[in-house]
């Protein structure tokens, strides 16, 4: 619905991919999609029959691939409650598996939007998706609240991705990082202002190059 709605707006390009491959964490059907553009002024101009085909040929090998799905067999609405990106769904579960949380996995998803708007509502891109995983994750497998993680006098030991997130390590959002957890992860620490890439020391070439020289046993190039 979103994409014949932008369809409409007059947008230029889309994601979408061959049918038995789509829809759930993945992106919308191609091939309904250029169905339901047939016969007007956006028509995609891609031939039905070949999507067909390739559609017959990833459905044998997604097949292959079964082993490794997350179980999950339509699409749920929950992803405007959860917002969580299609790509970290996948492996957000596999994590959940590892953690012996799995059979949680409805709490795990509650969890994460509680997180994110912990986090002050971010744009939830790799890596900052991965942070709100992260935290929702840890959160569950402690049993542990909002308001237990803004507690000051609850001490608990945040994981690395958290503290890398909130000292501006990957930048800051418009507004920064909500001041009570920062200062509850950070603890007297200072953040990054600025790019974080600008307070970096400058990369040595010449310096990698020779160090390359003697793992290699030969000259290095800028390749290497």
């Amino acid at each position: 619905a979103a994409l014949l709605h932008a369809s409409g707006a007059g947008v230029d390009i889309v994601d979408a991919a061959s049918a038995p491959m789509s829809g759930m964490s993945s992106q919308v059907n191609l091939d309904s999609l250029v169905e339901s553009l047939r016969f007007s002024p956006r028509e995609t101009g891609l031939n039905p029959d070949n999507l067909r085909a390739l559609a017959t040929y990833w459905e044998h090998v997604r097949e292959l691939y079964a082993a490794f799905e997350t179980g999950q067999k339509t699409s749920m609405s929950e992803v405007y409650v959860h917002e969580m990106p299609g790509g970290q769904y996948t492996n957000l579960y596999a994590q959940a598996q590892a953690l012996g949380v799995a059979d949680r996995w409805p709490e795990v998803c509650r969890m994460y939007a509680e997180v994110n708007l912990l986090f002050g509502d971010i744009v939830k891109v790799t890596p900052s998706s991965k942070v709100v995983g992260d935290m929702a994750l840890f959160m569950v497998a402690n049993n542990l609240t909002s308001k237990d993680v803004l507690d000051p006098k609850r001490e608990i030991a945040f994981p690395e991705s958290v503290t890398d997130l909130m000292i501006g390590r990957l930048g800051q959002p418009p507004g920064g990082f909500p001041a009570k957890l920062m200062k509850r992860v950070l603890r007297g620490r200072k953040p990054v202002r600025g790019r974080p890439g600008q307070s970096m020391p400058p990369a040595d070439f010449a310096e990698t190059a020779t160090k390359l020289k003697k793992t290699l046993g030969e000259e290095a190039s800028p390749r290497d």
